[in-house]
C-alpha cells in the first residue's frame, strides 16, 4: 500500500496561514497616530504621493524611517527630481504643534513639492441601531 500521508502538510500549511493572518496587519505601519477627525475627510485621487507621518512628539517618518530635517529635505528633493507633481500627504497626530507642521511644509516646498494634502479620519461610523 503506497499512500501519501498529507496530514503533516495540511498541519504546516494551517500554521503558516495563522502566522500570516496575525502578522499581516503589523506590516502596514507601526506608527501610532491619533488623526484629527472631520466629516469632510475623503481619500485623495492623486496618482503619485509620498506620505509623511508626524507622531505626537514631532518626529517625521517617511517609509516608517525617522528622519531629521536635513535627511528629510534630501529625500524629498530626490522625489521631486523624479516626479515634480508628486503630492505630499501629511499624516500628523492631532497633538502636533502648528509650528512643526509649517516647518515640514516648508521643507517640502524647499524641495520643490508644492502639492500638500492633510490626511484626516472621517467621523466614527454609527452603529446600525443609531441610524
Amino acid at each position: 500500500m503506497s499512500d501519501i500521508n498529507v496530514t503533516p502538510l495540511v498541519d504546516v500549511m494551517l500554521v503558516l496561514l495563522v502566522i500570516f493572518i496575525i502578522t499581516a496587519p503589523l506590516m502596514a505601519s507601526s506608527i501610532r497616530l491619533d488623526l484629527p477627525q472631520t466629516p469632510a475627510a475623503r481619500p485623495s485621487e492623486s496618482a503619485r504621493a509620498v506620505t509623511l507621518v508626524v507622531d505626537k512628539t514631532g518626529v517625521v517618518f517617511m517609509d516608517d524611517i525617522a528622519l531629521a530635517s536635513p535627511a528629510l529635505l534630501k529625500r524629498l528633493q530626490e522625489v521631486a527630481r523624479l516626479h515634480a507633481d508628486t503630492e505630499v500627504q501629511l499624516r500628523a497626530d492631532s497633538a502636533v504643534p502648528y509650528g512643526r507642521m509649517v516647518e515640514i511644509i516648508g521643507l517640502a516646498q524647499q524641495a520643490g513639492l508644492n502639492r500638500v494634502g492633510f490626511v484626516a479620519d472621517g467621523p466614527p461610523a454609527l452603529p446600525a441601531a443609531d441610524r
